[in-house]
């Protein structure tokens, strides 16, 4: 067998359980099926909005529909658990099953059409579309469109996001269609623009990284002003030394200068004494060779002849 017709098969058996389950499970809200094969057997996952339903009293419809699946589609040792969805309405099998009942009990296609697509919308989808095909309201077919919200249609997301479901319908005019495509509220697309913001620090990490930066900050400073700080503040410390150093200098050449002069005078007024002890004894010789008197008389002559 070749590779190609291998995942052929696969996919027709798993399309096979698949519309099996929905109609064996319809009551219970059939979402859908996961199927995977591990080395101890297959293991699959039925998603349904009743679970009681499927699990049935002491597991009985489990038991069962695991012989059935093993007989049916020769899946080995299946081993089958049950879950249920959290929002029915983001899943486009319980919607078209629901579209379909609505159809079945006589409802308008419009009506119905309008009524799921708001329960969509409101349970949080990015868009959704219906389509309700067949003998509308004439014996022409004919099919009549239901759309809200972004709906892209081709594309990565398409295919990665988007959930799709068909469903049939038989009425009194014919067969009639319903297709249903949701795209989830967490599907991402290429052109869509993401801002991000900045992750907010601890506030221990915020006050460590603001006392680094303070630290960086006075060390950098200091580095820079080191030397004109010390060049400022020596300075007049220098100065202040010097002068007090010249003021003592100043003091004590004050205090030998003044102590010379005493000495010094006190010579002097030695040497005075004994000079002038020198002058008396020589004004005592003098007059003895020098006669003054005479001068003096000169004045009083010039006096009595002006008389």
């Amino acid at each position: 067998m070749s590779v190609v017709k291998h995942f052929i098969e696969e996919s027709v058996k798993k399309a096979e359980i698949d519309e099996f389950l929905r109609n064996e499970f319809e009551r219970a809200g059939y979402g859908g099926v996961d199927i995977t094969k591990t080395p101890l057997g297959t293991h699959i996952v039925i998603y349904v909005m009743r679970p009681g339903i499927v699990i049935g009293r002491g597991g009985e419809t489990i038991k069962r529909l695991a012989e059935v699946l093993e007989e049916k589609f020769q899946l080995p040792s299946p081993q089958i658990s049950v879950a249920e969805m959290e929002i029915p309405e983001l899943n486009a099998n319980v919607i078209a099953a629901r579209v379909a009942s609505a159809l079945k009990r006589g409802v308008h296609y419009r009506r119905a059409g309008f009524w799921a697509l708001n329960r969509i919308m409101e349970a949080g989808a990015l868009g959704a579309e219906i389509i309700i095909s067949g003998k509308l309201r004439s014996d022409r077919a004919r099919y009549e469109k239901f759309r809200a919200g972004y709906l892209p249609k081709s594309g990565e997301p398409v295919t990665k996001y988007m959930r799709k479901a068909e469903m049939h319908v038989q009425l009194k005019p014919g067969i009639s269609g319903v297709k249903v495509r949701i795209m989830p509220p967490d599907a991402k697309f290429p052109d869509q623009v993401q801002i991000l913001e900045v992750p907010e620090e601890a506030p221990e990490d915020a006050e460590t990284a603001k006392v680094e930066e303070a630290v960086e900050t006075v060390t950098a400073e200091t580095t820079v002003t080191t030397e004109t700080e010390v060049v400022e503040v020596k300075e007049p410390e220098q100065t202040k030394e010097v002068k007090e150093t010249k003021e003592a200098k100043e003091t004590k050449k004050a205090k030998k200068t003044k102590g010379k002069k005493k000495v010094k005078a006190t010579k002097k007024t030695k040497k005075t004494g004994e000079t002038k002890e020198a002058k008396k004894t020589k004004k005592t010789k003098k007059p003895k060779k020098t006669k003054k008197p005479k001068k003096t008389k000169k004045p009083k002559k010039t006096a009595e002849a002006k008389e």
